[in-house]
């Protein structure tokens, strides 16, 4: 018999959760076929059997956590594909002796009874949350879940809980007799809300976002400063040249293709932006990897445009295009997602018009692009004119960005922005 194991994905992966297994019990397999799903803080990946065989047993369900190494399923390298597997086989219980008619009739009434009242106590258990542990002590004491408040802040009730549960009724019953009915209703949750709530399960991904988040707050000396940038020009070039290049070029002139021309060029200028602090020591990197943020299904991540400051506009979009496709269908790759010098968060396409993005840390510096609005701008010669605006926001590491670099950076990409010919020209 051979075993299912969590095989070692990358250095900074340690565990997971199963997210869907893609065999079932008895289904017969090839070495290097895909039998689960693992879901990391980073990507999902397949897990791939290292036999071909039968599986035999199944260990770790659905939504279970694993660490690597941990045995999740077995295979029987000689088996058969059937729908009952050698183990079942054993533990198929004799063929038991004729019974007169009488016997069996008592026998059904027997096991009517007996389901009647399983069903009975699954509806008033199952939407309970309780432990395994915890629903056998239940059991045992004759104790009625959904009457169990739990300790647990997230509502799961465990063997203490209903211990506790127990002694309380038993001191009910000797103060005063039993209610013939239980007047709490059978599908409620103890909560600390008075009114109803649902809970879910933050995703593996999920807590992993939440912790570097606070980890980003509670590590670095966060500051944030603002500016606004009039895109007529970029809006201009768009216009003008977006059929020739998506001609040329087969992608469309996008603004990111714009905003990381702007941070790279800014970046060359304040290279303590395009840092990261590594104990004592402050590393100043002379490579452009500029990550992008974007909004996939379980949370925000953030796929690297490496070496951007190689490529051209068209190459820009293009990879921008590529990452996000594979973030909306969740196949980016660990090497995708990993490095990383600095960050560009665009919040405008959800409609945000200004916001404080949070560093992705190692890095010390991230841009904030925003929602476009047209405004009445006074211009050198106080005249007025409407044009295209937009707040950008720059959260930098005070611990090693001072606040004239962070403005004198932010300041610098409006001025190419507003004046996008010289990025044309380097691009």
């Amino acid at each position: 018999m051979s075993e299912i194991k969590i095989p070692e994905l990358a250095e900074s992966i340690t565990e997971g959760t199963i997210a869907e297994w893609l065999v079932k019990k008895g289904d017969k397999i090839e070495k290097g076929d895909p039998v689960v799903e693992l879901e990391t803080d980073k990507i999902n990946v397949e897990v791939n059997s290292d036999f071909s065989g039968v599986i035999t047993e199944i260990i770790s369900d659905e939504g279970d956590d694993v660490e690597v190494g941990d045995v999740i399923g077995k295979i029987d390298e000689n088996g058969e594909a059937s729908g009952d597997t050698e183990e079942d086989s054993k533990e198929k219980p004799k063929e038991e002796p004729k019974k007169d008619s009488k016997e069996e009739e008592q026998v059904i009434e027997d096991k009517d009874e007996t389901s009647k009242k399983e069903e009975t106590e699954d509806d008033s258990t199952n939407d309970v949350v309780a432990s395994p542990a915890a629903r056998k002590r239940a059991r045992e004491l004759d104790i009625d879940l959904s009457s169990v408040s739990p300790r647990d802040p997230l509502g799961r009730v465990r063997p203490e809980d209903v211990d506790a549960a127990a002694k309380g009724e038993d001191k009910k019953k000797e103060s005063k007799p039993a209610p013939a009915k239980k007047e709490e209703p059978k599908k409620s949750e103890k909560t600390e809300f008075e009114k109803p709530v649902k809970r879910e399960k933050m995703s593996r991904r999920r807590q992993t976002i939440a912790k570097r988040l606070v980890e980003a707050q509670h590590n670095a000396a966060m500051l944030t400063t603002f500016n606004e940038v009039d895109l007529t020009e970029v809006m201009k070039i768009r216009s003008e040249r977006k059929e020739k290049f998506v001609n040329k070029h087969g992608v469309k002139l996008g603004f990111m293709s714009f905003f990381t021309k702007a941070v790279i060029g800014a970046l060359k200028e304040f290279p303590y932006l395009n840092a990261e602090i590594q104990d004592n020591e402050i590393v100043l990197k002379d490579f452009y990897d500029i990550g992008i943020a974007v909004s996939a299904e379980d949370g925000l991540v953030v796929p690297v445009v490496r070496d951007a400051d190689k490529l051209d506009f068209a190459g820009v979009e293009s990879k921008i295009g590529e990452l996000g496709k594979k973030a909306q269908d969740n196949k980016l790759g660990l090497d995708e997602m990993s490095g990383g010098s600095f960050t560009i968060t665009n919040g405008g396409t959800f409609g945000s018009l200004i916001s404080t993005p949070i560093l992705n840390a190692p890095q010390v510096g991230i841009l904030g692009m925003h929602n476009i609005q047209k405004r009445a701008m006074v211009m050198p010669d106080d005249s007025i004119e409407v044009r295209p605006m937009m707040y950008t926001a720059l959260s930098y590491d005070h611990r090693i960005v001072d606040g004239k670099d962070a403005v004198q950076f932010l300041v610098r990409i409006k001025e190419l922005l507003e004046d996008p010919y010289d990025l044309l020209l380097e691009g």
